[in-house]
């Protein structure tokens, strides 16, 4: 991993070790409050007490840039958390604007496409009622904050649930004919795309038309199951490949052609001793060992960054899951990296 230049991670906790690993280094960091502890720093004084203890002894030789407050808390098993959501991100932003962080660290939450009553066309994207009134809180606060709009977009499961419905190519990012939303006419050649300006218009219905949205995780797993239709490593491949030369590109989505899509690539690694559908455990560019999994031209682009004096970059976000870290005790002698946002920061060759 030598060759990659790591510029951004996202943890799934505030692991000290972890926070003093990254001290006096250019690695931009996002931290989480862990979906168990909303309840807790709902009370502002608690919501200080978190900042002061595990964001202030480390900032700014650790350049935190994000905190993540829980983690899909709107389609979460326990529906309680729910109500806690606003008034924990309201006083983790109260906390570090007390002590004169807020300028320097945005404060969200990624979201599960599930949120979504309707994805398609795009411009039929619209919220869950039972979430509504919750979501309309959680915008104003994105919105009055100037914080991005984190979801979780995996073409993957789509094309599995409906081979015969979806095409294969526009799941993968390759060439194909696409789609022409019937009320917008804008031209859809990428399901990916077409499932952010779903939830573009789902924050419009409800008056928050102008929150930045970033893709907090996408993949495609290169081995699962009999019934998991389309996971091999051909089309992880292509589908990784497609998104890293679209990345480069610098990209948005037909509703915002201007604003280059972030998007972090799940995963880095593949997670051997994750539970559940063999495709869980193989989403990863790299092997546990760190061994290639398959090559999607990373190392080639790494190679390119390190010969070029160009100054124009373009960056590249990797992912590994940890949402259920505290349930699995991965034995790994790169525990940290398999359980870490990565972000590869790639820059091009002048042209």
């Amino acid at each position: 991993m030598s060759s990659l230049q790591l510029t951004k991670a996202r943890i799934y906790d505030t692991n000290p070790q972890i926070l003093t690993t990254f001290a006096n280094s250019s690695i931009e960091l996002v931290v989480t409050v862990e979906n168990q502890m909303l309840p807790v720093v709902v009370d502002p004084q608690q919501a200080l007490q978190w900042v002061t203890t595990h964001i202030k002894p480390y900032f700014p030789a650790t350049k935190i840039t994000g905190i993540a407050v829980g983690n899909e808390i709107f389609t979460d098993d326990d529906t309680s958390l729910l109500g806690y959501l606003v008034p924990a991100i309201v006083s983790i932003h109260g906390a570090l604007a007390q002590l004169g962080l807020d300028k320097y660290i945005q404060v969200s939450m990624p979201n599960s496409l599930a949120v979504l009553e309707e994805s398609y066309p795009p411009s039929a994207g619209s919220f869950k009622g039972e979430v509504s009134s919750v979501m309309s809180q959680f915008l104003q606060f994105l919105s009055g904050t100037g914080s991005p709009f984190w979801i979780n977009a995996y073409p993957y499961f789509a094309y599995k649930d409906s081979p015969n419905k979806i095409s294969l190519d526009y799941a993968l990012c390759n060439k194909n004919p696409g789609m022409v939303d019937p009320y917008t006419r804008l031209h859809y050649d990428n399901m990916l795309y077409a499932q952010v300006d779903a939830v573009v218009c789902a924050m419009s219905r409800l008056g928050y038309g102008g929150i930045e949205v970033r893709v907090s995780e996408t993949g495609w797993p290169s081995k699962g199951d009999p019934n998991e239709v389309g996971a091999t490593v051909q089309n992880a491949a292509a589908y990784n490949r497609n998104l890293l030369t679209r990345q480069m590109s610098n990209e948005g989505t037909p509703l915002r052609p201007n604003m280059r899509l972030q998007v972090y690539l799940f995963a880095l690694f593949n997670e051997d001793l994750k539970p559940g559908p063999t495709s869980e455990r193989n989403y990863g560019l790299f092997q546990p060992d760190g061994t290639i999994a398959y090559n999607v031209g990373l190392s080639a682009l790494a190679t390119s960054s390190s010969s070029s004096s160009s100054t124009s970059s373009a960056s590249i976000s990797l992912t590994s899951s940890a949402t259920k870290a505290s349930k699995v005790e991965y034995q790994s002698s790169v525990y940290w990296m398999l359980v870490y946002l990565l972000i590869v920061q790639v820059f091009m060759r002048r042209q």
